[in-house]
């Protein structure tokens, strides 16, 4: 029993320190238009974390755009979008929010 609850104690950390470190080296950062529906979910194969309307991911192997689209058909209208420090223009963001 012992050595199952240590297991269960280093498994919790872990997951603790993924989510920390993902929000602190995020490579994608997002503003949403209003508060993420959960604050944290999995978008093309990468795991967001949103605290509100703030959210955060690590590298995807998609380019930036899709990882944006994909975001906002999740999450709803994005209307700040970063990608390893570059932030996309306002194109870009009509383009991530579907507009044509």
């Amino acid at each position: 029993m012992v050595s199952l609850a240590g297991a269960a104690l280093v498994g919790g950390l872990a997951f603790a320190s993924s989510a920390a470190s993902a929000a602190g080296g995020a490579y994608y950062r997002a503003e949403l238009a209003s508060p993420a529906p959960k604050a944290r979910f999995v978008a093309r194969d990468v795991v967001w974390i949103c605290d509100g309307a703030s959210c955060v991911a690590g590298r995807g192997t998609s380019r930036p755009a899709i990882m944006c689209s994909t975001l906002a058909k999740q999450a709803g209208s994005v209307s700040a979008f970063t990608a390893n420090g570059k932030a996309f223009d306002a194109d870009e963001l009509a383009r991530c929010n579907g507009a044509k």
